[in-house]
């Protein structure tokens, strides 16, 4: 371990590996046997628990419904949509026999289990889930009647990944996946609009994370979309990470699936379709964002503990009695409400020392630290530690005064981390009018700021480019930095108002 840090590499010496070593440190997940599968432990599941549960109100909010599919997607179906089955044909896992028998080997004496029943309809593990939904959705549709359809779903899909890394691209991940179905196509562009906001909004009021919103150009969108709306985050390598998207899928899969109904004038009409989905790639954008080089900082929202009590007993005839007095703070403070939910507290009463007490709870992240013993009850102060401050800094307050303002110091704790990251971003954004400005800002292997670049080249053009420098357009920016005054391409030289941002991602 470095002297100075609790986990090492730092993010200065080596960033990828400062990554690893943090989600090892806060013990959130761990490889698994399988190679490019993970184990989410359970501080990581209960992160995404939390982040399951705040994005599943809102869906509900917006008039979606939970549902689920199944695991298994017939090749038929992904035949009906060309473009789409081509998009994830080389991530594809395929299932092929229902049967394994033993076989023993003649020369080892070892008994294998080998495949034997050959299945004549064979299958891919879901990649994502538009042709199955849509085979559902043309079954319950008729009438105009029966649209909107707004479902959801929970669930895990496979893409088999060559280069894994745990929580930003593994095999196997967990997400959320919405698909609707409606009579317009205004009322489809809007759902995908208001996904697409309510992705932005959670991600910057729960996660702390403060993303771009726009939307990917014709050569990154979403394979069989007509447009695809993405946040995408700032790590603080300077890299970029797709954070969720929403994808208008026009009329493309309601026409190979026939979800078809008869419209309000009696005529056979098409249903225009949507699909929005975040996965828990989101965690890794949180460690990758938040994270220092003492572990974990976890916003107070998705903290799946806010606070810990660590009792201080040098002496075991004072043990009970500060036990006692830490336990009725816990409970003091767990009646206590934080964004409408009640804060989550516990007691650290295990029979360890408290230095490493400590800092298992820095590298988890956990927002608040309260410290007590025998002088701090005679006092009636509290130890308090930050866990957006440095480690060692803590200050003695008021016990009551602590109780009475914890829900504000958690609101300052997730005020402070948000600010952090958008002053982060913001001073590594830069506008660039030339190809040379471009091939100098990617061309070392260092962290690069993203470029913000007059744009209208083609999607091949784009493509070759971004092969060349192993960078990719995140998106064009909704508002006024998607746009400015004409201005020359940086590639063609043709004049445009269209502003497109460059950067290398995960």
């Amino acid at each position: 371990m470095n002297s100075k840090t609790a986990i090492s590499p730092t993010r200065a010496e080596d960033f990828p590996e400062w990554y690893q070593q943090v989600v090892r440190a806060a013990d959130m997940a761990e490889n698994s046997e399988v190679r490019g599968c993970m184990v989410i432990k359970p501080w990581g599941y209960a992160i995404w628990e939390l982040i399951q549960q705040e994005l599943d109100a809102r869906f509900k909010a917006t008039g979606h419904s939970n549902a689920y599919f199944p695991l298994l997607i017939p090749i038929s179906y992904l035949e009906k949509e060309a473009e789409h089955a081509e998009g994830f044909a080389t991530e594809c896992a395929v299932v092929t026999h229902h049967r394994l028998e033993a076989e023993k080997d003649p020369e080892t004496g070892r008994t294998r289990m080998m495949p034997a029943g050959e299945l004549t309809d064979k299958y891919v593990i879901r990649p994502t889930s538009e042709t199955v939904i849509g085979a559902a959705f043309a079954r319950w549709t008729s009438s105009y009647r029966d649209l909107p359809l707004k479902i959801n779903q929970w669930c895990n899909v496979m893409r088999w990944e060559m280069r894994p890394r745990i929580f930003l691209r593994t095999a196997e991940f967990l997400w959320q996946e919405g698909h609707t179905a409606h009579e317009t196509k205004e009322e489809a562009i809007e759902e995908t609009h208001t996904m697409h906001r309510v992705y932005e909004d959670f991600q910057r009021d729960v996660l702390a994370v403060p993303s771009i919103p726009g939307e990917k150009t014709e050569a990154e969108r979403f394979p069989g979309a007509v447009q695809t709306f993405t946040v995408e985050a700032m790590v603080q390598d300077r890299k970029a990470i797709q954070a969720g998207t929403s994808h208008f899928l026009g009329q493309n899969f309601a026409r190979s699936q026939n979800i078809c109904f008869a419209g309000r004038d009696n005529e056979r009409r098409f249903a225009w379709t949507t699909s929005w989905g975040v996965s828990t790639r989101m965690i890794g954008a949180l460690v990758m964002l938040h994270a220092d080089d003492d572990g974990l900082i976890c916003p107070p929202r998705v903290a799946p503990l806010q606070v810990v009590i660590l009792p201080v007993t040098p002496k075991p005839e004072t043990r009970g009695a500060v036990l006692s007095h830490a336990r009725a703070l816990a409970g003091r403070l767990a009646a206590l409400t934080f964004h409408g939910r009640p804060i989550r507290v516990r007691v650290d009463d295990r029979d360890l020392g408290g230095g490493a007490k400590k800092w298992e709870w820095v590298k988890k992240g956990v927002p608040v630290r309260l410290e007590i013993g025998p002088k701090d009850m005679e006092k009636g102060v509290l130890c308090v530690s930050r866990r957006d401050l440095p480690p060692h800094e803590k200050s003695f307050l008021p016990e009551e005064d602590v109780v009475e303002g914890l829900p504000a110091l958690l609101q300052d704790i997730q005020d402070t981390l948000l600010k952090r990251a958008t002053d982060f971003r913001d001073a590594h954004i830069r506008r660039a009018a030339t190809l040379r400005e471009l091939e100098e800002n990617f061309s070392t292997e260092g962290d690069a700021d993203w470029l913000l670049v007059p744009w209208d080249a083609s999607p091949a053009q784009e493509e070759e480019l971004a092969k060349r420098l192993r960078i990719s357009i995140r998106c064009i920016p909704h508002g006024e930095m998607g746009r400015g005054d004409p201005a020359p391409c940086i590639l063609t030289g043709r004049p445009t108002t269209r502003r497109v941002l460059w950067a290398r991602s995960y």
